[in-house]
């Protein structure tokens, strides 16, 4: 049985919808309990487009009653539990994906949130061929095949490895080194998620930037579920592709200060959060959400205790150099 519908098999199982809304008003935030609701949520959203096909209709039948409207209700709302029991759409993995990213998951949590595309998309990478034997990497926390496919193990690996490339283009933009490491952490799903082509090679792109006509670099098209009209609607894009962590940060300087949208932005760099909620407001991102899903990282034990770690290793480093 599906977990996100495993409370309520019909549609009338009022004591099990209690149950998970007792759950998610008690504060449990953990991956189960997210699948839940995100189940019933894809089930409304069934329901709701079953109900619009049965309001376009031509016109009443011979048949047709209120009474008949009434049974055609009831079933329309069984069929969209059903369906979404299934997981015919999708649309509660994606929700899933989508709101990881903004709390704070276990950190056993087998659900890493995918990254957001440039403006604010939720991704779906293109699955990336797993290397038959990964080789541990001890200075910087990764499991990859090679450094031309990162992936950090843990946050604090992502952070650490992310750290001296966060800190020089905070240093050219003005602001924190920290708040570029929580937008790359939201986009890429502590980089458990970065895009990848078609081909499953790592674009490392950090911050989703997608690849208009004026970009002449390589390129790496993915499925994407952008915001429209307050809507997510499922997508294809490119998006850039670069080939280094350090290159990804460069091109995200030189983004944004060669776009005057951006420039806002910019004036409140000093401010971490107004740089976050200027980016949103500039049309960064199309999730109406986006800038507090970064002070939300921003905000978190998981980011400060990463960014220590950074610190205290980084200050080893040149003490070592002096001796």
């Amino acid at each position: 049985m599906n977990i996100a519908s495993q409370y309520a098999d019909v549609y009338t199982d009022f004591q099990g919808l209690s149950q998970l809304r007792a759950e998610a008003g008690a504060g449990k935030n953990d991956q189960a309990t997210l699948r839940k609701v995100a189940g019933q949520f894809e089930a409304l959203f069934i329901q709701m487009m079953l109900k619009s096909m049965r309001d376009a209709n031509l016109g009443e039948g011979l048949m047709d009653s209120e009474h008949v409207k009434t049974y055609q209700s009831m079933f329309d709302q069984q069929i969209a539990l059903d369906l979404s029991k299934g997981g015919s759409l999708g649309l509660a993995d994606m929700m899933v994906r989508q709101l990881s990213r903004g709390g704070e998951l276990p950190d056993n949590s087998a659900a890493v949130a995918a990254p957001l595309s440039m403006p604010g998309a939720l991704q779906t990478p293109v699955p990336a061929k797993q290397p038959s034997l990964a080789v541990t990497h001890p200075d910087s926390g990764r499991d990859a095949k090679s450094a031309d496919d990162w992936r950090p193990a843990t946050p604090a690996g992502f952070v650490k490895e992310l750290w001296p490339h966060a800190q020089r283009a905070a240093d050219e933009l003005g602001t924190t080194p920290e708040v570029l490491l929580a937008q790359a952490a939201l986009e890429t799903g502590w980089g458990q998620h970065i895009i990848r082509g078609q081909d499953g090679r790592n674009s490392f792109n950090l911050f989703g930037i997608k690849a208009d006509a004026q970009w002449q670099g390589a390129r790496a098209v993915t499925e994407t579920v952008e915001f429209r009209d307050g809507l997510m609607r499922r997508e294809r894009a490119p998006f850039r592709a670069y080939d280094s962590l350090a290159e990804s940060f460069s091109d995200y300087v030189d983004f944004l200060k060669t776009n005057p949208r951006y420039q806002e932005a910019l004036n409140q760099a000093a401010d971490a959060p107004a740089f976050a909620r200027a980016l949103s407001q500039a049309g960064y991102a199309t999730d109406p959400d986006y800038h507090g899903k970064i002070e939300r990282i921003l905000d978190s034990s998981r980011l400060h205790e990463a960014v220590s770690g950074a610190r205290q290793t980084r200050s080893d480093a040149l003490a070592e150099d002096e001796v």
